[in-house]
């Protein structure tokens, strides 16, 4: 304890005056206390001595018995010794028995095999010279088994001598048998009844002997057999293309004939297997000669004939010998195209086609190990499928360049005979040509996957690309075009389309066959992937096609706006030839807004009927970016517009907007109807807002034109003088106010392309401030007081609608739908 603690501890107890009486209890307390510690230490010293001395006795103890258990152990370790020598006395001689035993037993057993060797080789002689077959296949196996015995003994001269005897007897028994087999199949077997037993004996030799002589034997035998066909089919009269059926007529003929006399061959040597193989080996020979020297391109007929009957035979040996199954069911697959079931394909179908793909992968990665197939059994994986047909494949070119020729006479016979037009009760609202296409396009698949899935089937699928290309074609060369021509210049018309009713109803169906074409293809692209060959599957891609009926869309839906535009062209002259700057009083909506109402009321429930939603909403958009910017433009075409006139045209333009909104339902489609009539508004507000601007009077007209029109120019702005009727002389005083305060908040105008785009953030012309904005800024409020009274609220709510129309169009600028189909 240091000396602060020492004194707060002792103010601590004796904090006043009154409390140091206690001083001496305190002290005799802490003196008893140091005396009781003393004691305490004095006892551990005392104890610590006496245990000291009583460990030094322990260890002496430890030390004296771990000396004598190291006496023990040598003791012990001296007696083992002295077994062990004992022991070994006792067994050296017995040790010696022991070898002398098992080296006289070896001997014994060596010499007595021996003597059977010998016997076994010498009776296995007299066998083979009297060609017992039976006997001496039983012989060879035993002496087979002696001979293993002696393996260890190779070196000695009487072993070396008796495996040479042993080498030349098979080697007699070998060519006895070949000497036997070679009268088989002469007609000596129904001479000498005992022969085919005879020659069933001498299979069981073979079995005795070497593989390789079973293979040599069984070779040479179909060797043998085939050597009659080589002569038939080689001669001038059989070696064409057109007997190529007879071919297979005869090895069935063969093997139907000779099938109880080849029942001596035992059953694993699989011989008819092994002759059908080289059957086909030569077979594909002979016909690969024949089709590379022909002088002139094979007969369709002949060659798919060939074909046919080729696979068929393939199929045949398949079946009987068991290998090589179908990797496809081509059927299927094909009967999908066109009937929408390849959109929705369960778990199932999804596994079984990766699957297949792994399959086919396993495949083309054995096929290198096909020379050792003709050594495997039946159904061990040699496939017969494609082993004579697949010499066709190059040669097919014709068949393809004929079905091209009739696929493409089959459009133009459908073409021709279409009536662009759809029977009553229809659902689906497409062309019968397009249906039709694709039934003849489906024939056509199924023919071909029936004979090749190799390269013959993808030069098919090109044919099919350029067939659904050039109907992609017809298509597009049958909608409306504008007029062109001297005539047409000098008329005006020189580019507008001009389209009926019935036009109308025939650019729908365009679109929609359009529409299942490109769905189709897909469909098609599909299917030949999965029967293709799989090294040929990446090239089964429909998506070039796919883009031409996407750009058939494209162009018929534009056509069928800018034939609605075409209608427009009469209201849009009568709507300047109005006396505006005389009009007396504001009556109901004008004449031509009634045309324009007429035109799209006829037109519009038709085409919503007709054109699924995606594209109908397609063609509302493109009409509303074309009506709403044309109206405006029409405007400036006036004359004189007073401000009776001003407001009977924003009455019409109000009109026109509720016309144009009412569009989705008079088409019956509203799914799209919200975004639609934000557009719509967004565009007529321009109208509203440049009547509005003329409304106004003329000292604010500068202003308000700035305020509602930011995106305005001078010459635009001069153009609206002209309209408001103001003479020559004032307009250079409001042009040159106009100019000195700028042309306002400038801001890029609404671009218009095939579908309306969003507009431009607005451009910040306050960022570098100067008294001229800073002006113009503080003075729009009152501007917009004083234009409020204009027309239905005119200014402000026209100002805060545009804003709230420039927000609504960023988000409608990257949907989908606009990604597809912007040009």
């Amino acid at each position: 304890m240091d000396k602060s603690s020492a004194l707060e501890y002792i103010n601590q107890m004796f904090p006043t005056e009154a409390s140091l009486s206690g001083v001496e209890p305190l002290m005799q307390k802490i003196h008893s206390e140091i005396r009781r510690v003393d004691a305490g230490i004095l006892t551990a010293v005392r104890q610590q001595s006496n245990s000291g001395t009583k460990a030094k006795e322990d260890l002496a103890a430890a030390t004296r018995a771990v000396e004598e258990l190291m006496y023990k152990i040598r003791e012990i370790k001296s007696k083992a010794e002295q077994s062990e020598t004992m022991v070994q006395e006792i067994c050296r001689d017995i040790k010696k028995l022991d070898f002398a035993k098992k080296h006289v037993t070896t001997t014994i057993t060596a010499l007595h095999r021996l003597t059977m060797l010998v016997s076994a080789v010498e009776q296995l002689q007299v066998m083979a010279s009297k060609r017992q077959y039976k006997e001496a296949a039983a012989q060879l196996e035993a002496v087979n088994q002696l001979c293993s015995h002696f393996e260890a003994y190779r070196d000695i001269p009487k072993i070396t001598e008796l495996r040479e005897k042993f080498k030349n007897i098979k080697q007699i028994l070998k060519s006895h048998v070949f000497s036997d087999f070679s009268s088989l199949g002469t007609g000596k077997e129904t001479e000498e009844t005992n022969l085919l037993q005879h020659l069933s004996d001498a299979c069981l030799v073979v079995d005795a002997l070497e593989p390789s002589v079973r293979e040599e034997l069984v070779n040479n035998f179909c060797s043998r057999e085939l050597t009659s066909y080589e002569q038939i089919f080689e001669g001038a009269e059989l070696a064409k293309l057109d007997k190529t059926e007879r071919r297979y007529a005869w090895i069935k003929r063969r093997i139907r004939t000779n099938e109880e006399i080849w029942k001596i061959f035992p059953a694993s040597w699989h011989v008819p297997y092994r002759l059908c193989i080289q059957f086909c080996k030569k077979t594909r020979k002979q016909l690969e000669d024949i089709l590379d020297n022909l002088k002139e391109k094979p007969d369709v007929g002949a060659l798919l004939l060939a074909l046919q009957r080729t696979l068929e035979f393939e199929d045949e040996l398949a079946e009987k010998f068991g290998g090589g199954t179908r990797s496809r069911e081509i059927g299927n697959e094909i009967e999908e195209i066109g009937t929408g079931q390849n959109s929705s394909q369960s778990v199932s179908d999804i596994r079984k086609k990766y699957e297949r793909k792994l399959a086919a992968h396993q495949g083309s990665g054995t096929e290198e190990h096909d020379g050792n197939k003709d050594l495997s059994v039946p159904g061990a994986g040699f496939n017969f499928r494609g082993i004579i047909s697949s010499c066709f494949e190059p040669h097919l070119t014709v068949y393809v360049e004929l079905e091209e020729k009739t696929l493409m006479e089959n459009l133009e016979k459908l073409v021709q005979e279409e009536t662009w037009d759809i029977e009553e009760g229809s659902q689906n609202n497409v062309l019968s040509s397009s249906m039709q296409l694709f039934l003849i396009i489906k024939r056509s698949l199924k023919r071909c996957s029936a004979l090749t899935k190799n390269q013959t089937l993808f030069n098919l699928f090109k044919v099919f690309q350029r067939i659904l290309k050039a109907y992609a074609t017809k298509l597009f060369a049958r909608l409306p075009r504008g007029g062109t021509g001297i005539v047409a210049a000098a008329t005006g018309m020189d580019g507008q389309i001009k389209t009926s009713d019935r036009d109308e109803r025939v650019i729908c169906y365009i679109v929609n066959s359009a529409e299942y074409c490109h769905k189709t293809s897909g469909e098609l692209a599909e299917s030949v992937s999965k029967i293709i060959d799989s090294q040929l599957v990446d090239g089964a891609d429909m998506s070039e096609v796919q883009d031409e009926f996407s750009a058939v869309i494209t162009k018929a839906l534009v056509t069928l706006v800018h034939g609605l535009e075409t209608k427009f062209d009469a209201e849009m002259a009568a709507m300047t030839r109005v006396p505006w700057g005389t009009l007396e009083s504001v009556g109901d909506q004008s004449e031509y807004v009634n045309g324009i109402n007429m035109i799209l009321t006829s037109s519009i429930p038709v085409l919503g009927s007709l054109l699924s939603p995606i594209y109908f909403q397609f063609f509302l958009d493109k009409l509303a970016s074309s009506l709403g910017p044309r109206f405006y433009v029409n405007i400036f075409k006036c004359k004189h517009i007073s401000e009776t006139g001003a407001q009977q045209m924003l009455l019409d333009t109000q009109a026109v907007k509720t016309i144009l909104l009412d569009i989705p339902a008079l088409g019956r489609q509203t799914s799209g109807a919200a975004s639609y009539s934000k557009f719509v508004s967004r565009e007529m507000s321009k109208a509203e807002a440049l009547l509005k601007v003329i409304l106004s009077p003329v000292d604010s007209v500068a202003d308000t034109y700035r305020a509602l029109l930011p995106e305005g120019t001078p010459m635009e702005f001069q153009r609206i003088l002209e309209l408001k009727g103001l003479k020559k002389t004032d307009h250079q005083s409001i042009l040159d106010d106009f100019n000195k305060h700028g042309p306002g908040i400038t801001q890029p105008s609404v671009v218009t392309s095939v579908v309306p785009a969003a507009p431009s953030a607005p451009a910040a012309a306050a960022a570098i401030p100067n008294p001229v904005s800073m002006g113009l800024i503080a003075s729009r409020e009152d501007v917009l007081t004083r234009a409020a009274a204009l027309g239905r609220g005119a200014a402000t709510t026209g100002f805060k609608r545009f804003l709230a129309l420039t927000e609504a169009a960023k988000d409608r600028k990257d949907g989908p739908f606009r990604k597809l189909f912007n040009a």
